[in-house]
């Protein structure tokens, strides 16, 4: 049966190596952690419908390679995602100081608007902590950054770091700030979308093809 949905949103995952971007990805369409996880070379993709609203959500979600030599490559992913994850390890200093950096490239190569949510991943190695709540708060706040502690381990806080993105995306659809039929949006209508309706099959695959589905 094909799956049926009103929204489609192009997510990222993003930040540097080590971070446990692939162990979130895995614990929010898996439900449970991922034991052997390798560093990821280029790009790993996973989908998952969720409920956010009252509406049937699909998000398609890429996982983009924190490692320096693998930037040219992920990079081409930015474009067109409506949402983003920014991960950084608790426990390390030096994923923490990167992160300016990797908001820069996804605000610039995604879109200005694009919807960021910050981890602060691996909450389960808070007696190895180096950056602090209030600390990583701050950053989120004069960054208007959206801002949780997960733990892809527990899988504490994972679906609701998804989730908090996806809803803050429809409620700007809902309120006209932003437009699924804009290219490169990283939104598209769905089958169950009384949108649908009204699109084209020409529209359709150009859409397919704006979104890299």
């Amino acid at each position: 049966m094909s799956e049926t949905y009103d929204f489609l949103f192009k997510f990222l995952v993003i930040g540097s190596a080590g971070t446990g971007k692939s162990c979130l990805l895995h614990q929010f369409i898996e439900n449970k952690f991922k034991q052997d996880s390798n560093h990821t070379i280029g790009v790993e993709f996973g989908s998952r419908i969720v409920n956010v609203g009252g509406k049937s959500v699909k998000l398609q979600i890429w996982d983009t390679a924190g490692q320096e030599r693998f930037r040219s490559v992920t990079r081409s992913y930015y474009r067109g995602a409506a949402g983003a994850l920014l991960v950084y390890d608790i426990a390390s200093r030096e994923t923490y100081n990167a992160l300016t950096n990797w908001l820069t490239d996804a605000r610039t190569l995604a879109s200005p608007n694009i919807i960021i949510i910050l981890c602060g991943n691996k909450k389960d190695l808070d007696a190895d902590r180096e950056v602090t709540f209030l600390e990583a708060s701050r950053f989120a706040q004069e960054n208007e950054l959206m801002f949780l502690e997960t733990s892809a381990l527990t899988g504490e806080n994972v679906e609701e770091a998804f989730l908090k993105c996806a809803r803050t995306i429809l409620s700007k659809i809902e309120s006209g700030e932003l437009d699924p039929e804009r290219m490169w949006s990283g939104i598209q209508y769905g089958d169950a979308s009384p949108r649908h309706a009204k699109h084209s099959h020409g529209t359709q695959q150009q859409n397919r093809q704006q979104c890299n589905c």
